[in-house]
């Protein structure tokens, strides 16, 4: 079960570098979500994957031999979810503001601040 959540782990890392070198911003920010999932999957894999088994420590020393589940990654991930849902949040609320601003979503028209009719500036002084 690991290799295959490690095989998938790797497909959504591919998945996101490819979105995120897109020209467009609205497949940037999937990118970026796509992004966060995969490392959120990443945590949770490496937490091991046990069935049935508690994330308590028993206070008999005689069942410390057995397999206990790590909660930390858990409580990783839950945290990482909600950061990155606010986080995907505001990127989608400064992409749609942009978009009304500039009235594309295309990164190399946005570039307002070079305007193609001027002179570049010196390369070296």
């Amino acid at each position: 079960m690991e290799t295959l959540l490690a095989l998938l782990v790797g497909v959504y890392f591919g998945v996101s570098v490819y979105l995120m070198m897109s020209r467009h911003i609205i497949r940037i920010l999937i990118g970026v979500a796509v992004l966060g999932n995969g490392v959120n999957l990443l945590i949770f894999t490496s937490g091991r994957l046990t069935r049935e088994t508690p994330p308590i420590i028993p206070q008999d020393p005689e069942k410390m031999a057995q397999i206990i589940a790590n909660p930390l990654p858990q409580a990783l991930i839950l945290t990482a979810i909600v950061i990155s849902f606010s986080f995907l949040a505001f990127l989608l609320v400064l992409a749609f503001r942009t978009y009304q601003e500039l009235g594309t979503d295309d990164t190399v028209l946005m570039r307002v601040a070079e305007p193609e009719n001027e002179a570049t500036p010196p390369v070296s002084y």
